[in-house]
């Protein structure tokens, strides 16, 4: 159960709260709808319950709060708008990653994209998807750690009458096996399609809590709007004449009693005249001489904004589900054609939705026999009322027996005057249930972080452009720069070259891995921010460390590989080799082409770590790639100025004191070691300024971590 209490927005420049002090229930094995115009506060209040904005109340899943429960994506699936996904990341491998999140195996990925029909699509481009294939994404996602309770944010709105269908009788059979379902919604046709419960808010705050029977009754009933310049003096004139009997009232049917007439003034100048149709109105405005400029039956929705189509009227049928997007035909489906003929199945009827026999409500979806045939519809009279459809026995994987007598391309109801029961739209497969699966551990963040970063062609294009570009300088600082410059190659650099091109790749790979967050928030539903979490930082510090490691070596050994082949390069390759080992000063701190590489990763890790921390600070990878250049070319000269004035001999006394520790023995440090080079890289003043923003930037984000602990 869902308990939201008091939920209040934060009001923002003098304005009232978008959410003003909503309470509501929602209760399992139930769709619940929160049904309201634009701007009326149902996105705000979702928002609010899942804490990404700041507000007032609480929300309890379960008897919990959000911040309580223990592993989010395993109890409650979330669905916020479009799919916060990179676009040049493929389907299967959007999924794949947010397995890790949810702490499944990965195999889940491939079984949700055939449930939702987009098995076909699975190695497309996300950039190329359309909406209503957008919107089966997002659900695939929400469903990926089998949830007790679905969250989402109008989930067939903008989507064709089929797409529309699917997506309704995917959330009907997921509430019938017992789950949770709490969604928008601005049509009020919509919300009795597919809610058991409909919550009207109004401005932000709480109309009405009915059910769907309830809902029907009192908020569909249908009205003559009719918009004038004098709209008091007109009602009045239409309450005198119908208490008169001047006006005939609207009969349900023959033989039944004569629905009271209702006046009720709307803003603006339009009034709603319930139980009169638009002929007795005009008639009475006619003869009094009442200017009117709009005249309309309409039903269901404030005037302002009602439907206008005839299908939100309800009076043509359900179009019939699209079950694939993907162009696909189901098992399923595909042995009902190839035996010869086309079967409907209908979605599992909800235990929650008991309907009165007697309620007066129109049916939006109601199809009838005309449309089967071809002809136009009729529509609906007040005495269509329509009855609860018994469920049938469920099978296995969610779906339903065939619906008896049905044709053969059309969905086979009742007639649109009659009592006949409910048709319900073609059932949507629903996914399998997890095994159990233990709770993720510590390897599940590294698992989500590789799978981010391989799932996009440009992690392998930068790594790609920083290998030629490392080769291009080495060969040219072999064959044009001599012996001397060569062990330099990945240390500071030569003049012009101020950091080898593995460190600005690694500094460029750290700003896209938290860059790429805050712009494509996988991990956060609807662009909000992403959680400043200590095990993501620390998952992504690994990462991008090993990379610059894998970077440097690589790197590494493709320079001397070529180097050692090319005739030309051959002789300076061994001069400097040759160099390398008969001086101890090739290096800038005494070191030999072991200390060289040592010192390469060392620097490229603190390149990859600086542009990471900025972007999580700054929320963006521009800033973090500008903070990587910037620490070369800004605060290099500083710290370097700042030596220069504090010290007359700027490293000379301290390298000495460090050059001793290096050879002490419980250093274990012989020449070309990895102490040598951490020594090297402290002692440079690219070491030294990467030190100090590394620091600064590390407190900064713990700062803020733990100021974003929930409230």
């Amino acid at each position: 159960m869902i308990q939201a209490i008091g939920l209040t927005s934060s009001p923002r420049r003098n304005r009232p709260p978008a959410v003003d002090d909503l309470t509501f229930e929602a209760r399992p094995g139930e769709v619940t709808v929160l049904l309201g115009p634009a701007g009326a506060g149902k996105s705000s209040a979702l928002r609010l319950m899942l804490q990404l904005v700041g507000g007032r109340g609480t929300t309890l899943f379960r008897g919990r709060p959000l911040h309580r429960v223990p592993h989010v994506p395993r109890e409650i699936g979330v669905m916020l708008g479009d799919v916060p996904a990179h676009p040049a990341r493929t389907a299967v491998g959007h999924l794949r990653m947010l397995t890790a999140v949810a702490g499944v195996p990965a195999e889940r990925a491939e079984e949700l994209l055939d449930v939702v029909g987009l098995s076909g699509l699975a190695d497309q481009r996300l950039a190329t998807f359309s909406q209503g294939m957008d919107r089966r994404l997002g659900l695939a996602a929400a469903l990926l750690g089998d949830p007790h309770t679905l969250v989402l944010d109008d989930p067939a709105g903008g989507l064709s009458p089929r797409e529309a269908a699917w997506v309704r009788g995917l959330l009907r059979g997921f509430a019938q096996e017992g789950g949770l379902v709490l969604t928008t919604t601005r049509d009020p046709v919509e919300a009795l399609r597919v809610g058991d419960r409909v919550i009207t808010i109004e401005a932000g705050r709480l109309v009405a809590d009915q059910s769907a029977a309830e809902f029907s009754r009192t908020r569909l009933r249908p009205r003559v709007v009719v918009a004038t310049p004098h709209a008091e003096r007109l009602a009045a004139l239409i309450l005198r004449e119908a208490k008169a009997g001047v006006v005939p009232v609207a009969r349900s049917a023959p033989g039944q009693p004569a629905e009271p007439l209702e006046v009720v003034r709307e803003s603006g100048g339009v009034i709603s005249v319930y139980g009169s149709s638009c002929a007795m109105v005009g008639e009475v405005a006619y003869r009094h001489g009442v200017l009117v400029h709009q005249l309309a039956e309409r039903r269901g929705g404030p005037a302002e904004a009602a439907p206008t189509t005839p299908s939100e009227h309800g009076l043509e049928p359900e179009a019939v589900p699209l079950l694939r997007a993907d162009g696909r035909r189901g098992a399923r489906l595909a042995a009902e054609t190839s035996s010869g003929g086309r079967t409907y199945t209908r979605a599992p009827a909800l235990s929650a939705r008991q309907r009165s026999e007697s309620d007066p409500g129109p049916q939006p979806s109601l199809p009838s026999p005309h449309a089967a045939s071809g002809t136009s519809p009729q529509p609906l009279s007040a005495a269509s009322t329509w009855q609860p459809e018994p469920a049938p026995p469920a099978r296995k994987g969610g779906e339903q027996a065939a619906a008896p007598g049905a044709a053969q391309g059309a969905v086979v109801g009742g007639s649109a005057r009659s009592a006949a029961p409910r048709p319900r739209p073609t059932s949507a497969k629903l996914p399998p249930r997890l095994r159990a699966v233990p709770a993720p551990g510590p390897a599940w963040p590294l698992r989500y972080e590789w799978r981010r970063l391989v799932s996009v062609r440009s992690t392998w294009l930068l790594v790609a452009l920083a290998l030629l570009a490392s080769l291009a300088t080495a060969c040219w600082f072999g064959g044009v720069a001599g012996a001397e410059a060569y062990p330099r190659l990945f240390g500071e650099g030569a003049v012009g070259w101020p950091m080898a091109p593995v460190a600005v790749a690694a500094g460029v790979l750290g700003a896209l891995a938290f860059g790429q967050e805050f712009r494509y928030p996988a991990l956060a539903p609807a662009q909000a921010p992403v959680p400043r979490r200590l095990g993501l930082l620390s998952a992504k510090l690994l990462t991008v460390g090993l990379i610059a490691i894998v970077l440097c070596s690589a790197s590494a050994l493709i320079n001397a590989a070529v180097l050692s082949v090319l005739p030309e390069l051959a002789g300076s390759a061994g001069s400097a080799g040759h160099a390398g080992q008969g001086s101890t000063t090739a290096g800038p701190a005494g070191a030999g082409g072991g200390t060289t590489v040592a010192t390469a990763m060392l620097l490229a890790v603190g390149c990859g770590w600086a542009g990471l921390l900025s972007a999580a600070v700054f929320r963006s990878a521009v800033a973090g790639i500008g903070v990587v250049l910037a620490v070369p070319l800004l605060v290099e000269p500083l710290v370097r100025r700042l030596l220069a004035e504090r010290l007359s001999d700027p490293l000379g006394a301290l390298s000495d004191r460090l050059a001793r520790l290096s050879t002490a023995p419980w250093a274990g440090a012989e020449e070309g070691g990895w102490l040598t080079g951490v020594l090297d890289v402290a002692l440079r003043p690219t070491g030294a300024a990467l030190a100090v923003s590394l620091t600064g930037l590390l407190v900064v984000y713990l700062f803020g971590a733990l100021r974003a602990r929930p409230r």
